[in-house]
């Protein structure tokens, strides 16, 4: 790729401490760039060298989204070479966006969460009752993966009617508990004594686990839910711990919640977010207007 992708990649690590991962992600799409414009240069590349690559990754079948990543990792490194003084000028400037679809959150229907459920139940052993008070717990409040795995003892230990959980941005929210999320954290707490036990850190979580957090890992309840899923008979594809937080804010809106509280309850700093459930509304409105208008019935005839 040339050296200068590798000090760019140097500066994402450094100066803007991003991830591994997304050091890797960046590598792999200037690579793939590189490739495509041999013999020439990254560093050397014009604006029609990198409208051509764009293209090419649409005849390729890349998707909108993957499109869009390429172009932004493109448009980091020519700005880079920009301000480095590598370039007088930034090939990529004038490049479009692909339009990107805002996709439907996938959801459960109230029916398959009843089967997870009971299916985490039907588990024998302790299992069965951290299974099922990890789902009515993430159910109940639409906690993120790593906000439910990540909760401490002190949260649940004195039978809460609201949660307090410290999300993004270290921002804490108050998240109400069901009652069945109640009983459910109620029956798997004496379990969780004997969990704790011999676990370096286990005493503080609320869900101990043998890796190096102390608690139960992402990883780790990902695949829990995977194997519940085929135990219900719902295709393991459809569950995972988002799809959860997904049900929990569809089925609030369509039995007739507030969107601003959903807003509050998911810990979304802005509403737009919060938006993509207005699809529930949506038909709950319709389903309205078709049973309780008092014309929806009725047929005219010409």
């Amino acid at each position: 790729m040339g050296h200068e992708a590798e000090r760019f990649l140097e500066m994402m690590r450094a100066e803007r401490a991003a991830s591994p991962r997304t050091v890797d992600a960046y590598r792999r799409d200037l690579a793939d760039l590189a490739a495509a414009l041999a013999p020439r240069s990254l560093a050397g590349a014009g604006g029609a060298d990198l409208k051509t690559y764009l293209r090419g990754l649409m005849a390729r079948g890349f998707s909108p989204r993957t499109q869009a990543r390429r172009l932004s990792a493109i448009r980091q490194f020519y700005l880079f070479l920009q301000a480095e003084g590598e370039r007088a000028d930034n090939p990529a400037r004038l490049l479009d966006s692909p339009r990107i679809g805002r996709p439907l959150p996938k959801y459960l229907s109230e029916g398959e969460v009843d089967r997870l459920i009971a299916a985490a139940r039907a588990l024998p052993g302790p299992s069965g009752p951290r299974t099922v008070a990890l789902l009515e717990v993430l159910y109940a409040t639409g906690l993120r993966v790593s906000e439910l795995v990540g909760l401490p003892f002190s949260a649940v230990a004195r039978n809460p009617e609201v949660l307090l959980v410290m999300g993004k941005g270290r921002k804490e929210r108050a998240v109400p508990l069901t009652p069945a999320a109640r009983d459910a954290l109620a029956a798997y707490l004496p379990h969780r004594a004997e969990t704790a036990r011999g676990l370096r850190g286990g005493g503080k979580w609320a869900f101990p686990g043998p890796g190096r957090s102390g608690h139960l890992t992402r990883d780790a309840f990902y695949k829990m839910l995977k194997t519940l899923a085929a135990n219900a008979g719902i295709s393991p594809s459809k569950v995972s711990p988002h799809v959860l937080r997904h049900s929990f804010a569809s089925h609030l809106l369509a039995h007739g919640a507030d969107l601003r509280a959903v807003q509050s309850m998911l810990g979304h700093a802005d509403i737009a977010t919060t938006q993509i459930y207005t699809h529930v509304l949506e038909d709950r409105l319709r389903s309205l207007v078709e049973t309780g208008h008092p014309l929806a019935g009725l047929k005219l005839k010409l």
